[in-house]
């Protein structure tokens, strides 16, 4: 389409007419296929889940380029979007958690680290309580509480209980 691209003031080509129409074909068959994904997906989430809880994210700092954040913001809105209107239509509790700190956080005691996790470092080690986590474990678990829910049943076990506070 660029190098068809009329000069300010001239009319469309229609070689550019038919390559504007088949760009516009183009991505109109991408959003389809995004949606068909997101919907299939969210609708075995919510299948299998009676409360959920996720976060209310914008990625728009995580890509380098233009084009990468664009179709990264699209897809994760996309699939956002299907998640919330799944979980209305089959009668599912969502709720939507503001993401700032939740890798910084203690799923456990509540207590904030000084310094953001690297990414490359999966383990989340609390300063506070000394609770050792897989990072993403902690991640959910941060966001399973802010929104009010039982963190206990979602990795399918029992609460940790720190230590010296064991039930009789």
């Amino acid at each position: 389409m660029a190098r068809r691209k009329p000069a300010k003031g001239k009319a469309a080509s229609n070689g550019y007419r038919q390559a504007r129409q088949q760009a516009a074909k183009a991505h109109k068959k991408v959003a389809r296929q995004r949606t068909d994904t997101a919907r299939k997906w969210a609708k075995k989430v919510v299948r299998d889940h009676d409360a959920l809880a996720v976060e209310d994210f914008r990625p728009k700092f995580l890509a380098k380029s233009t084009m990468a954040r664009k179709a990264a913001d699209a897809a994760i809105s996309t699939t956002k979007h299907e998640l919330i209107n799944m979980a209305r239509k089959h009668g599912r509790d969502l709720r939507l958690v503001h993401p700032a700190h939740t890798t910084m956080d203690c799923g456990q005691c509540g207590a904030r680290t000084k310094h953001a996790l690297p990414l490359p470092e999966r383990t989340y080690t609390c300063t506070a309580c000394g609770t050792v986590s897989p990072r993403d474990k902690n991640s959910a678990r941060v966001m399973l509480v802010r929104a009010g829910l039982n963190p206990a049943g979602a990795d399918r076990g029992r609460p940790l209980v720190p230590l010296g506070q064991e039930a009789a």
